[in-house]
Parts: structure tokens; C-alpha cells; sequence
């Protein structure tokens, strides 16, 4: 179980920690820990998978995950590393939210391998039931207003022009008492986060010190940052959502699959489950034939296959196999939309469709073509594609058989000129 540090060491995965004790602590036994998540989204993010996959690998070690999905404190939100206030969300957003997400951390982490056993909790259950004068009695008297103001998380926005709301301030009271709870409740005696959250996992090890009289233990990775340097997340603009309804498969295939160079050898190290051995040999091909993009292509495949399975993977890769010219079919209007997200489209009727329309027809109801002459030399030089197929001349009927999906199908133009055809 020791060797867990060193492979998180390996993988760029340690920070910091808060006791070089904690290596003997994991090597002895199973060790309860814990990571939060507030639910300001209904979905994850990529951002917050690196974390996830932290507590994966902690799990494989033999040590039992405990997930806190933040009810209470998601109304707050969490300062650290924001420059401005989130907006405040009303109790049935988060509800809906932290719903979402449990069924997202289920398919990520393991809940049925016996005594570490994956839990999720919700921490409104217990800092739901204080009353404000409660919580100032029994928690805000164990902390000094000097320890909390030293934070780096509450300096820098304190200097900010925004400055910080004492909601915000009182934030670390809030992750710091979770913290305690679990210590004695359920025998956590770790805390694993993002580097940004090491204020308030520290406030946590010293309020469990004063009240419980106990040693607990901090683990904090690296946040993953794109190829600019920012951090993954709504609020950078750059977030890619483990929910696939808000990223789809194919949109985090070939959001991953067009990693810049300098960062994908760490991410493959960061999001994949490959041993470093195989990376090391992914890094070779990288250095050696940069053009194949082997490292991308594996980490899409890798990531791709761990938030949304061995399908989402296939219609992931079938979706691009179509931008490569592949013959469109038996998809479904879902999965088609998805993969024409931002073509532009038209509509006609079913009766039309049904009745079949000529080619030229069509052709002139969208914004391929300005004229019916332009649409005709383009079908004469066989430069019109539906379906991914070649079109075979100007008297051409389309009836609902020439459908790729449901009620959709697809015209091109060239190489890269598409649009989608939607029959209501």
C-alpha cells in the first residue's frame, strides 16, 4: 500500500502533503479519505477528474473513498482560486445538481469491492442541522481570525479588487468541520484535494487537533492546466463536461485527441490508468515521429473509454471516422446532432420528403450553394456529397430511404462545407 506515494510522486500527482508520516500511515492498512465536490453544475468536469482518478488510484491501493458531495457549502461556494463571488444557487438547484453528479461519480470510482467500498454523503446532512448562533458556539470559537486571514486562498482575494464577502470567508470553517465530522463519524483521517484547496484542508488537520485531539492528514494534488496555462473549469471557459449531454463523447474525443505536444505526456500520466513503462514508450514515439500523434490518440481512446465506456468510445470514434469520409448510417439523431453540433441546418417537411424532392431542389433550400446554377456545376464535378456518398447527378430523387438517422441527413460540399437536412 506504501508504494501509492511514490507512484502519485511518478505521475506528477504530489504537491503536497502535510506529514511525511502519511506514507507510513497508507502503508500499514486501509485508510478512509475524502475529496469534496460542490454542485454548482449538474455535471462534473474534466477538471475535477483528475481528483477522481486520484481517489481511483488511492482505491486500488486499498484504501476507501469517501465522497462528499457539498449540499451546504455548494450554496456558498467555495473561494479558493476565484477571483470573484459564484452565484449563489436556491436548494433546489443544488439537489438536482449533486443528483447528476452522484450518478457520474458511480461510474468513475468502485462501490461494491467490500470493505473500501466507494460512499458518497452529503454534507447538508449534518451542517444543515446547526442554527448560525450553534455553529459561532461549538465551530467559529476554535478558529483565529489572524490563522484564517494568513490563507493564500483569502490574502489574494482580500488584495483583489473584488475583495470577499464574509460568506465567503467563513468557507474554510465549513470544509474544515466536514473534515472533523468524518474523522469522527467514519474514520477519515485523510483529505485529498487540488492545490488550491490547501488552506482548507490544513484549517481541517487543526480543528481536528483541537477538538478531537487527533492527528489527520493532507494530500494535495497539482491542478491540471491546459496548454495556457489555465486551470479546467466553467469559469476559465474551457470546461469539458462529464456529462454527456453537455460534452459529448465524440466533443471530449476530439477535445483530447488535439492536445497540444507539451502537455499530453502529462495528462497521459494524470487521466490514464497505463503503467509508466507504457507511457515511457508512448513518450518515445512522441519524440521520435511527432506527426503520428500516437500520445493524443491513446490518451482520447484512454479518457474517452473511462468517463463514458466501451460505447461511448465506439460512437466517439465512429463520429470522427465520418470527418474522414466515411459512409454516414444507422446512426441516431442524437449521436448525429452531436457530431454536427455547430453545422449549420435546414428543415423540411416529412410530406415533402415522403413525396421525394429533387436534388437541385434541396440543394437550393440551403446555405451551400447561392444559385441553382452553382449547385448544378458543383453535382457536374461530382463535388456534392450526401451521406458522405457521392451524389449521382442533377435528376436525382431524395426520399426518406436516403436518411443517415432518424429524421436527418447530411449534405457536403467539397471537403469541409456541411449541412444537416432535418425533416419534421
Amino acid at each position: 500500500m506504501g508504494c501509492i506515494i511514490e507512484e502519485l510522486k511518478a505521475r506528477n500527482l504530489l504537491e503536497q502533503v502535510s506529514d511525511e508520516g502519511l506514507k507510513d500511515i497508507l502503508a500499514k492498512g486501509m485508510v478512509p479519505f475524502y475529496t469534496g465536490y460542490d454542485p454548482t453544475s449538474k455535471s462534473l468536469q474534466i477538471g475535477n477528474l483528475c481528483a477522481i482518478l486520484t481517489q481511483r488510484r488511492l482505491q486500488l491501493a486499498g484504501h476507501k473513498p469517501v465522497v462528499i458531495v457539498g449540499g451546504a457549502t455548494g450554496m456558498i461556494g467555495d473561494p479558493s482560486g476565484k477571483s470573484a463571488e459564484r452565484n449563489l444557487l436556491d436548494e433546489a438547484a443544488i439537489e438536482a445538481n449533486v443528483a447528476a453528479q452522484r450518478k457520474q461519480l458511480e461510474k468513475l470510482l468502485d462501490f461494491n469491492c467490500g470493505e473500501n467500498s466507494a460512499v458518497i454523503m452529503n454534507n447538508h446532512d449534518w451542517l444543515g442541522k446547526f442554527s448560525f448562533i450553534e455553529f459561532l458556539r461549538d465551530v467559529g470559537k476554535r478558529f483565529r481570525l489572524g490563522e484564517m486571514l494568513a490563507k493564500e486562498s483569502v490574502k489574494r482575494r482580500f488584495e483583489s479588487p473584488e475583495g470577499m464577502s464574509f460568506t465567503e470567508f467563513t468557507y474554510q470553517m465549513l470544509q474544515a468541520y466536514d473534515f472533523m465530522y468524518l474523522y469522527r463519524e467514519h474514520g477519515v483521517r485523510l483529505q485529498v484535494g487540488g492545490g488550491d484547496q490547501w488552506g482548507n484542508i490544513t484549517a481541517g488537520i487543526d480543528l481536528v487537533r483541537k477538538v478531537e485531539g487527533g492527528q489527520a492528514y493532507g494530500l494535495v494534488i497539482p491542478l491540471i492546466t491546459d496548454s495556457q496555462g489555465k486551470k479546467f473549469g466553467k469559469s476559465e471557459g474551457n470546461a469539458i463536461y462529464l456529462d454527456p449531454e453537455m460534452t459529448s463523447p465524440y466533443q471530449m474525443y476530439q477535445y483530447l485527441i488535439n492536445t497540444d505536444d507539451q502537455c499530453v505526456i502529462r495528462y497521459l500520466k494524470a487521466f490514464t490508468f497505463l503503467s509508466l513503462d507504457e507511457i515511457a514508450e508512448i513518450e518515445k514515439t512522441v519524440a521520435e515521429s511527432p506527426e503520428k500523434r500516437e500520445a493524443q490518440k491513446t490518451l482520447a481512446s484512454e479518457l474517452t473509454k473511462i468517463v463514458h465506456g466501451e460505447d461511448g468510445l465506439k460512437s466517439a470514434e465512429a463520429a470522427t471516422k465520418i470527418f474522414f469520409g466515411e459512409k454516414i448510417e444507422n446512426l441516431s439523431d442524437k449521436d448525429l446532432l452531436s457530431i454536427f453540433k455547430d453545422v449549420p441546418s435546414v428543415s423540411i417537411s416529412k410530406n415533402r420528403l415522403g413525396a421525394g424532392i429533387n436534388i437541385m431542389d434541396l440543394l437550393a433550400e440551403t446555405p451551400l450553394f447561392a444559385s441553382k446554377s452553382e449547385a448544378r456545376r458543383s453535382l457536374q464535378q461530382n463535388g456534392v456529397s450526401m451521406n458522405n456518398s457521392k451524389l449521382e447527378g442533377i435528376e436525382q430523387t431524395i426520399t426518406m430511404n436516403d436518411l443517415a438517422s432518424e429524421s436527418t441527413l447530411v449534405l457536403r460540399k467539397g471537403k469541409k462545407n456541411y449541412c444537416i437536412v432535418k425533416v419534421e
